[in-house]
C-alpha cells in the first residue's frame, strides 16, 4: 500500500499554500503516496486563486475519510486564520498556526494514521513571535516526539547526506564530535535507508582535515580519535560502512554510485554538494525521530519577496513529497 503523508501548510504569509496546490497538481504524486494537508482550507482556496488551480479543497476530519483523488486536495482544516492574512509579513498569528500544523502532524503520525510529514517553510521570527521559541521545525519535531538522537538528512536524486552536525561554528563542531554521535549518524543512517527498502545500505564517512587526515600528516589525529572507533564498532555489527574519506574525492564517488550515503561531519561539507547539484531539487529530511517518523521539508524558505505573486517554483516541494514517499516506513 502506498504511504499516506502528511503536508503541513507551513506559514500562511508565505509560499507554502502556492507550492503545495502547484505540487498536487501533478498526478504522479497521487501514484506514489496519498497527500493530506494539515492547515486552513480557506488559505489553500485562496492559493487556487493565485494559482489559476482547478483542484477542489475537500475538508476533511480524519485521513480515514480522505479521497486521495487526483483533483482533489484533502485538507484537515484547523481554522485558525483570516482568509485575508497578509502576505510577506512577520504574523504572530500566522507563526502560532504553522507550529500548530507541525503539532497536528505529529499527532497523526503517532497514531499511525500518517507515515511522514512534509513541511512547507515556516519563518522563525513569527514562530518565536507566536510564542513557540525554537530554531526552525527540526527542533520542534524532536520535542514533540521526545527525541534526544537524531540528524539532518539532505538529499537530491543523485545524493544523500547526514551530518554529524549542522548550525554551530566549525570549531565547535570539531569538538564536539566523538565516537558516539559518530556511531549514532552511522546507525541512524542505517535504520533510515532500510525502513526505505535498501537492503545492505552503503555508508562512507566523510574525513574532518583534508585528505581525511593523510595518516596523521594533517590535523591533530581527529579522524583516529573522533570517527575511526564509530567505523570499527559498527562494522563489528554488520553495518555495511566504510572511512574516513577525503572529502575531495567522496562525493564524486557517492554521486558516481559507490555510495548510497554519505556522512559529514560539519554543516558546509554536506550542504556545499547538494546544493551545487540543484538548489530546486534538494530536501532537508529529519530523521531519528520517536515513533519512526520520518519529516522531508522543502530546502528553501518562506520567500516572503514573492509570496502570493504566483511565481513560486515547486519543484522542491515536489522532490520533498517523492523523498516522504521513498522513505516512509513499509508496512
Amino acid at each position: 500500500m502506498i504511504p499516506t503523508i502528511g503536508i503541513t501548510m507551513g506559514d500562511a504569509t508565505g509560499i507554502g499554500p502556492e507550492i503545495i496546490i502547484k505540487a498536487l497538481e501533478d498526478s504522479t504524486i497521487y501514484d506514489i503516496c496519498r497527500p493530506i494537508v494539515i492547515g486552513d482550507a480557506k488559505i489553500l482556496k485562496r492559493a487556487t486563486h493565485i494559482t489559476n488551480s482547478k483542484v477542489a479543497i475537500n475538508i476533511i476530519d480524519d485521513p480515514r475519510t480522505a479521497e486521495f483523488t487526483h483533483g482533489t486536495v484533502d485538507c484537515i482544516d484547523l481554522n485558525l486564520l483570516p482568509e485575508d492574512v497578509a502576505f510577506g509579513k512577520v504574523s504572530p498569528l500566522a507563526g502560532d498556526a504553522a507550529f500548530r500544523y507541525i503539532e497536528k502532524a505529529v499527532s497523526l503520525a503517532k497514531d499511525n494514521k500518517i507515515k511522514a510529514i512534509c513541511t512547507a517553510p515556516l519563518n522563525k521570527e513569527a514562530l518565536v513571535k507566536g510564542g513557540h521559541r525554537f530554531p526552525g521545525h527540526t527542533e520542534i519535531l524532536a520535542t514533540l516526539t521526545g527525541t534526544e538522537d537524531y540528524s539532518m538528512m539532505l538529499s537530491s536524486p543523485k545524493l544523500k547526506v547526514i551530518h554529524l552536525t549542522t548550525h554551530i561554528g566549525l570549531k565547535e563542531a570539531i569538538d564536539i564530535i566523538d565516537p558516539k554521535r559518530t556511531k549514532t549518524v552511522i546507525d541512524l543512517a542505517d535504520t533510515a535507508l532500510k525502513r526505505a527498502g535498501y537492503k545492505e545500505p552503503r555508508i562512507a564517512v566523510c574525513g574532518i582535515n583534508p585528505h581525511a587526515g593523510e595518516n596523521g600528516l594533517f590535523g591533530e589525529g581527529e579522524e583516529e580519535e573522533k570517527l575511526v572507533p564509530a567505523i570499527k564498532l559498527a562494522r563489528k555489527e554488520g553495518v555495511n560502512v566504510s572511512g574516513p574519506h577525503p572529502a575531495d574525492t567522496l562525493f564524486f564517488r557517492a554521486v558516481r554510485g559507490d555510495f548510497d550515503i554519505v556522512i559529514a561531519c560539519y554543516h558546509d561539507q554536506g550542504h556545499v554538494p547538494i546544493k551545487v547539484l540543484g538548489l530546486e531539487e534538494g530536501v532537508n529530511i529529519t530523521v531519528g525521530l520517536n515513533y519512526g517518523i520520518i519529516r522531508t521539508s522543502v530546502d528553501h524558505g518562506t520567500a516572503f519577496d514573492i509570496a502570493g505573486k504566483n511565481i513560486a517554483d515547486n519543484r522542491s516541494m515536489i522532490a520533498a513529497i517523492q523523498s516522504a514517499a521513498e522513505l516512509a516506513p513499509k508496512g
